[in-house]
């Protein structure tokens, strides 16, 4: 029998998010990419909270944004509310979260992927990985077509051997009822690809004709908004936004659960999967907080053209019947109406230690990982890898060195790191603590951080990259400016100082001075600058945060250094950790098992001490001086 046959330099399996961003990096880089997915509805689909951001999540997708993906101007062209998380703290921790119309986000999505140049969007579900000597050739698909290739992205999401629960109804579909991918687990098994099985879940979703909003909190959007991309306009996103709203779980409502604990397969030991820490259900909030007798619930709009509210706080997998039963407790949702239950989906996803820092597997060569698929949770997570992997898969074939964040100018470095170095036993979720230069690494810079690589590998047009450059220039020239103005105290001075309640002036002062004061800032201080030049809203804004927090950025800068230096010092592949003597036995596993690829790397592993990496750094001294 006759079967499709063609070639293509890169296969990407998935059009999630990180399959969207993993094809266009590879095809805008001007390799021939093809991405499979298991339906056309899926593309770009977000199967649970209907928004993009959020704290330290926002971060990824400027980032993302920066290096040249699609995630940020995609969410900027169907958004429908936007916040700035955490405005109230300093700017380590700003983080834009924006409530998305989830069809348009997909359609939108879909659409470039279709017109991109390089790139073919395929409806057909992979089956196989063809593997000749620890290298990729090539996949085949359900249908027994065969697409050779030169490298792999592998981006299934939450679809591998995928079964949906809620109660003690089980489909075996992959989310939103779609189909699942039933038969690539056993191609990754045969080629030696460990791998976990993970589960998450989603709440209902609540028919808005049947909420009664007035016993809700109203939750509104910023004005003025603020872009994710930075080559969006701020003039295009300032819309008319829609409402979101807060409500409470109460005491009712936790006994109704703890009731029918039974019946939740979470509990029953029907759910095989381990479920992510920082985003339980509703039921595992209720066991593991006993102490606290209500929970927050945010009720935010699923898009302009649908009447499904999305219930954020509250998924479950519990029956049918105990839904509509624990959800009508819920001040305002006393006669709601349940469009889609809440559900809990089981999925298979890899041990992602089993990966470079550039998501290559060590073991085969031209194989690529990026998403849920990596143990990960969360859009933003993926699509970051996703273009991570892109990105890679794209130089392996162009004969080119990977691209590698690391944890000093990135937030996907410091989320790639955590994936392929520690040995993740739940779902990954990226926060802003994980970030040891937090400070260093704000949402408000990541172009400036990370602008060059996206034009030096292809993604970034040399019009924005320039931009970025001269953007660069004028905060330099303005910090030096404001530097050497004095300021005399003058009554204008003592005026404007008396109105933002700051202590007046008994002789002259340094602006820079007075702008590190709490209550003032770069822009509050402007009267009394009479030089000052005509800049655009994001110079002042990185003027402001330089000033003000110059110390700590330069002892951050000075941990960086020594971070490089231990980043710098390559432990060679062909290592033999048995030969490292006074190495403890479980170093000397774990070092075994993972590989580092540098002393930096070694030393954020599981189970290895500092004692043991200053034994290390003395054997490879001897090493590298024998050879």
């Amino acid at each position: 029998m006759a079967h499709v046959e063609e070639t293509y330099d890169i296969v990407v399996i998935g059009a999630g998010h990180a399959g969207c961003e993993a094809s266009l990096a590879a095809a805008r880089m001007g390799l021939n990419t093809i991405c499979f997915t298991v339906s056309m509805d899926s593309v770009a689909m977000m199967p649970c909270n209907p928004n993009i951001g959020g704290s330290s999540k926002g971060h990824l997708v400027r980032e993302l944004d920066a290096l040249g993906g699609q995630m940020g101007i995609n969410i900027d062209h169907t958004f429908i509310q936007s916040k700035m998380l955490n405005s109230s703290k300093g700017p380590a921790v700003h983080s834009l979260r924006a409530q998305a119309d989830k069809s348009a986000y997909s359609l939108r999505m879909r659409k470039t992927m279709q017109d991109t140049d390089n790139l073919t969007l395929r409806q057909a579900e992979v089956t196989e990985l063809i593997i000749e000597d620890n290298k990729v050739c090539g996949v085949k698909t359900l249908s027994g077509a065969t697409y050779h290739c030169k490298a792999i992205v592998i981006c299934t999401g939450t679809y591998l051997r995928a079964r949906c629960l809620y109660g003690d109804v089980i489909e075996h579909t992959g989310p939103n009822g779609l189909k699942a991918a039933n038969y690539l687990t056993q191609s990754l098994i045969d080629n030696n690809v460990e791998l976990n099985r993970f589960k998450t879940g989603t709440p209902a979703r609540i028919d808005s004709n049947s909420i009664d909003y007035s016993k809700m909190e109203i939750q509104l959007g910023d004005n003025p908004v603020v872009p994710f991309s930075f080559s969006t306009d701020p003039k295009d996103v300032q819309i008319e936004q829609v409402p979101c709203y807060l409500t409470y779980t109460n005491e009712r409502t936790h006994e109704i659960i703890r009731a029918n604990l039974d019946r939740s397969p979470m509990y029953s030991g029907v759910i095989e999967g381990t479920g992510p820490r920082y985003c339980p259900s509703i039921e595992d909030k209720v066991v593991r907080f006993a102490d606290k007798n209500r929970h927050q619930l945010f009720v935010e709009p699923e898009g302009l053209n649908t009447n499904e509210m999305y219930i954020g706080g509250m998924s479950s997998s519990m029956p049918e019947d105990v839904q509509y039963e624990m959800y009508r407790t819920v001040p305002g949702l006393e006669n709601c109406k349940i469009v889609r239950n809440a559900y809990a989906i089981e999925y298979d996803c890899i041990k992602a230690t089993q990966l470079k820092a550039s998501l290559e597997f060590k073991n085969i060569s031209g194989l690529f990982a990026a998403g849920q698929f990596n143990g990960s949770s969360g859009y933003e997570e993926a699509a970051a890898q996703g273009i991570v992997a892109g990105i890679n898969a794209a130089l392996k074939v162009l004969n080119k060195e990977p691209m590698i964040l690391d944890r000093s100018n990135s937030y996907i470095g410091v989320l790639i790191d955590d994936l392929v170095t520690k040995e993740t036993k739940e779902p990954y979720r990226m926060m802003t603590s994980r970030a040891e230069y937090r400070l260093l690494l704000r949402q408000d810079n990541a172009d400036i951080r990370l602008s060059k690589i996206g034009y030096e590998v292809g993604l970034l047009s040399k019009e924005r990259y320039e931009h970025v450059v001269e953007k660069e220039r004028l905060i330099e020239e303005e910090v030096a400016r404001v530097k050497e103005i004095n300021i005399g105290a003058k009554k204008e001075v003592q005026d404007l100082l008396e109105s933002y309640g700051s202590i007046p002036l008994s002789n002259g002062i340094k602006l820079v001075d007075l702008i590190r004061r709490p209550e003032l800032d770069y822009d509050k201080l402007a009267p009394i600058d009479k030089d000052r030049p005509v800049l655009s809203d994001e110079v002042r804004e990185e003027v402001n945060i330089y000033i003000k927090y110059e110390g700590y950025l330069s002892r951050q800068a000075k941990q960086v250094a020594q971070f490089k230096k231990l980043e710098s010092k390559l432990i060679p592949d062909e290592i033999n950790y048995d030969d490292v003597s006074s190495l403890r036995i479980e170093a000397r596993q774990k070092l075994s098992s993972l590989r580092p690829a540098n002393i930096g790397q070694a030393s954020r592993i599981s189970g290895v001490s500092p004692a043991d990496i200053s034994v290390l750094l003395v054997y490879l001294e001897s090493y590298y001086r024998d050879r």
